[in-house]
């Protein structure tokens, strides 16, 4: 038996939403877990899985999309930005988050952490060189 899709259903009418949007391919919702307040979700019409398995048609049309609801969200919430993503993997069905994104916010210091893991790892990856090592003995020692 086929496991029925919710944002399949979204498009199709036979489950309610918060529809902010629609165009000829997607459809523009409030996420019903929001992170922020006008957190919406861009999904194409077309049940596919992954965002890079779209026609350039279904790609322009999402993205352009997601574009003019960020700009009103811009304009409504006065945000640093707005952070957007793809998704895919839980819901296996396309979905771009918007999320209006202040700093020093969650979601702001989550990715600010992620790009600092990023960055961190080639300042830990240094440590295990033998001039660091003969450094590092060195201060060590001198006290």
């Amino acid at each position: 038996m086929k496991k029925r899709c919710v944002f399949c259903d979204i498009v199709s009418g036979k489950s309610p939403c918060y529809l902010v949007e629609e165009s000829r391919l997607s459809v523009c919702i409030l996420d019903i877990n929001p992170l922020q307040r006008g957190h919406c979700l861009v999904i194409p019409k077309r049940h596919i899985k992954f965002w890079y398995e779209m026609s350039e048609e279904e790609t322009s049309d999402l993205y352009n999309l997601a574009r003019r609801v960020s700009l009103r969200l811009m304009k409504k919430y006065k945000a640093d930005f707005i952070t957007q993503y793809a998704r895919g993997r839980r819901i296996p069905h396309t979905h771009i988050f918007l999320i209006p994104t202040f700093s020093k916010d969650p979601l702001d210091r989550y990715f600010n952490a992620l790009e600092g893991f990023q960055e961190g790892a080639r300042y830990l990856s240094k440590l295990g060189e033998k001039r660091v090592f003969r450094e590092v003995l060195k201060e060590i020692k001198d006290g």
